[in-house]
């Protein structure tokens, strides 16, 4: 068992936001002198009930289980094969790329075809 060890660390008063020294403005919430020195203790870490219980085992992909759903067609073949043959219901999508290369066209002609 260690001793407590005192820390001081700057938390902005206005977001919440922490830093190691005091800076003048909040790179989080962008207000200007809201940074006060608190005090804190830094003990030994302790293993909660929570953490210890809710521990999982890996399991082996050839052991998972797949369960087929019914697949929403989105009227571009390409992205229905990308989506292992259309959009699950209750799924959600990440559309993600470099500015300009489409996504909210994509977006925007997956939505007309679901009316």
């Amino acid at each position: 068992m260690g001793t407590n060890k005192t820390k001081s660390v700057f938390v902005c008063q206005n977001c919440g936001a922490e830093s190691p020294k005091w800076i003048g403005k909040c790179p989080s919430c962008k207000e200007w002198n809201t940074y006060q020195e608190e005090i804190i203790s830094v003990g030994q870490r302790e293993k909660s009930a929570i953490s210890i219980s809710q521990r999982q085992k890996p399991v082996l992909l050839e052991n998972v289980a797949s369960k087929e759903g019914t697949r929403n067609k989105s009227g571009i073949s390409e992205l229905d094969r990308i989506l292992g043959g259309g959009m699950v219901p209750g799924s959600l999508i990440l559309l993600g790329g470099e500015p300009g290369i489409g996504k909210s066209t994509i977006a925007l002609q997956v939505a007309l075809s679901l009316k």
